[in-house]
């Protein structure tokens, strides 16, 4: 076997990782990563044909309404893909069988297809390809026709990859809304018939207007995804997050679902155990509904590629709730256990929950552990503030636009996105250390670590560094933005004083950058680099059209951003 993987800012050489991945993910499951998202394209075409042949009747010849089998299968693309994400899941085991679960569907999908359209109808290879569960022969022997460098050239796929990262950045949100129990069968629709182009368009400018659908979705899902957690748990607060340690045994508890988050302060209330965030989970000590409990200490640590240092010195357990993991350290294997879509090999894994609605996951395993480990190591004292999402912000929007008008602030950065480990973006920490003490700097993700904990000041009471949350709360930025616009009551939201230099990794923040490009954000700027899977003339059209930039010096990107 062969892999060939550049859907991450890591790619190696800014090309691909073609012997094993930057991340650590073997050629192996690399391969079979791929043949999964194969299948789940080729779920979606055999959907996507079912759609089409039904057309305006929602009966389905075995049953089943054409309305759930789209719920139904989309929760699944959802899942599948979602398990593809850069550093979510290095387990062969788990990836097959995702597969074999996708090509089970398919097979029913299938059926209802046979029933509706004429018995000498050819289907495609999409629809009728298939493996016996168990037989891992049968996948690996896919993964030539799965690759994503089969029969395209080279600005077709460019835009083939943009368009299907978007979509894996989708899937993650709209599996974190569908948790909660928020779903939208139009997104599911929507989402199948996308991922269907993505597979079986190869005309430029039909997979150009995929891309922007996408990106149009993009904005659909993270504006469920926000409904979903703050009708769950309230709207994020202004919050001071103490990043000290207590004297108890604590759970570190890092990534995005914060339905996990819930489960887990619920089982250990009365235990004697602390519960801290890590890494993106961070924006969880924000919600009204967390703050009530007494053993959730604050934050331990900083950004996802930091955790080999920081997880060894936390002591006690540590649970991966979606991607950003990294292969562990001997130092804290045994006290690493991953759920939902993440796993990685010879690491304890919790099961999933939800077969029936409003079930919880056990974490009885964590605690029981938990109790038997020393207190965290103390690594930082203080606290960093947070909870700045868009009703916050609304809230102060008087005061904000005040500021404005008087000239206090002069501009505000929107410095959103993905950290990574690699020493370029220290650019990051040195942009926000120069800007002028007249901006505000707008965040959200993990790129936030690189300046959350700088002593940057405040306007007139307001903080310099606004951070509105989890990288999907990039929407709050949107819709601050929006709001602005209404405000100062202009025609263009590219008259604002608004500059965005934001930093990417993983699929999720192509789904950010499509949807900023969809609500008519022009002149973003990210990096470090720009993606290693846009082709020259796919990259120029972006350039051209939304005004596209790549970071450069701190020095000339500083004079741009201020100008």
């Amino acid at each position: 076997m062969s892999m060939y993987c550049a859907q991450c800012q890591e790619a190696a050489g800014n090309t691909g990782c073609t012997v094993s991945g930057v991340c650590g993910k073997r050629e192996s499951t690399s391969n079979i990563q791929d043949v999964l998202i194969h299948a789940s394209r080729s779920l979606a075409v055999a959907l996507s044909m079912v759609l089409d042949a039904a057309g305006d009747s929602d009966e389905l010849p075995n049953g089943e309404s054409v309305a759930e089998l789209t719920v139904r299968v989309g929760r699944v693309l959802f899942e599948s893909l979602f398990t593809t994400i850069t550093n979510a899941n290095f387990d062969d085991e788990r990836v097959a069988a995702y597969t074999w679960h996708v090509l089970k569907t398919k097979e029913t999908v299938e059926k209802e297809l046979r029933a509706i359209v004429s018995d000498d109808v050819e289907l495609p290879r999409a629809v009728t390809w298939s493996a016996v569960e168990g037989d891992l022969a049968a996948l690996y022997a896919m993964i030539p026709e799965a690759s994503i460098l089969v029969d395209r050239d080279e600005d077709t796929r460019a835009l083939m990859q943009l368009a299907l990262f978007g979509l894996k950045g989708i899937a993650a949100y709209g599996e974190h809304a569908a948790v909660l129990g928020f779903e939208d069968p139009e997104l599911y629709r929507k989402f199948v018939q996308l991922l269907a182009g993505s597979m079986t368009l190869d005309d430029g400018d039909a997979l150009t207007q995929l891309v922007l659908d996408t990106g149009a979705l993009g904005v659909t899902v993270m504006a469920l995804l926000d409904r979903a957690n703050t009708e769950t748990y309230g709207n994020p607060e202004i919050t001071e997050v103490n990043i000290g340690v207590r004297t108890r045994p604590g759970i570190l508890i890092s990534g995005h679902d914060l339905r996990d988050m819930q489960d887990l302060l619920e089982q250990t209330k009365d235990t004697g155990v602390d519960i801290y965030t890590h890494g993106e989970m961070l924006p969880a000590n924000y919600y009204p509904a967390f703050k009530k409990y007494d053993h959730f200490v604050g934050n331990y640590g900083n950004s996802w590629w930091l955790q080999d240092k920081e997880f060894a010195s936390f002591n006690g357990p540590i649970v991966m709730t979606t991607n950003c993991i990294t292969p562990p350290k001997a130092a804290y294997t045994e006290r690493l256990f991953t759920t939902g879509v993440t796993a990685y090999p010879g690491v304890q894994h919790i099961a999933d929950r939800r077969d029936e609605a409003g079930a919880t996951k056990d974490f009885s395993a964590v605690i029981a552990l938990a109790k038997t480990c020393p207190p965290p190591t103390e690594i930082e004292t203080g606290t960093i503030t947070g909870g700045f999402a868009h009703a916050q912000v609304t809230a102060l929007a008087d005061t904000v636009v005040g500021a404005v008008k008087s000239g206090a602030i002069k501009k505000f950065v929107v410095m959103a996105g993905c950290d990574g480990r690699q020493k370029g973006r220290s650019y990051f920490t040195e942009v926000a250390q120069a800007l002028p003490n007249d901006t505000v700097i707008l965040t959200a993700g993990c790129a936030k670590f690189r300046y959350n904990k700088l002593d940057l000041g405040d306007i007139g009471g307001i903080p310099r560094v606004l951070d509105a949350g989890q990288c999907n709360d990039s929407y709050s930025l949107a819709v601050i933005a929006l709001k602005l616009k209404e405000i100062f009551e202009l025609d263009d939201i590219n008259d604002l004083p608004i500059e965005f230099d934001v930093a990417w990794y993983e699929q999720k923040a192509i789904t950010v950058l499509l949807a900023l490009l969809s609500l008519g954000f022009k002149g973003v700027r990210i990096g470090p680099t720009l993606p290693a899977f846009l082709s020259a003339n796919v990259a120029k059209v972006l350039v051209e059209t939304f005004d596209l930039k790549v970071t450069d010096t701190v020095e000339a990107d500083l004079a741009a951003i201020t100008a």
